[in-house]
């Protein structure tokens, strides 16, 4: 579940999109080893747009349906 903070922060869910980055940067941009810190992202995002609707927008979240996706695709393992 995302961090309240995370969710509430100006614009939602930067903390995470910032955590995305230095992953990246740490892991010279292998995305396979950021893949917990993207999915975080994700589950602040669902939350973000479970509160604000499908029209919420925040430049830190995909599209809603293109996160459900994701969602879908990461909870499959796939």
């Amino acid at each position: 579940m995302a961090h309240k903070d995370d969710v509430e922060a100006k614009p939602a869910c930067l903390p995470r999109a910032c955590a995305i980055q230095d992953c990246l940067t740490r892991n010279n941009y292998n995305d396979a080893k950021c893949q917990t810190t993207i999915k975080a992202l994700y589950e602040c995002c669902e939350v973000f747009y479970e509160r604000n609707g499908d029209e919420g927008t925040t430049p830190c979240c995909p599209k809603p349906n293109l996160l459900r996706l994701k969602l879908q695709q990461l909870r499959e393992g796939n």
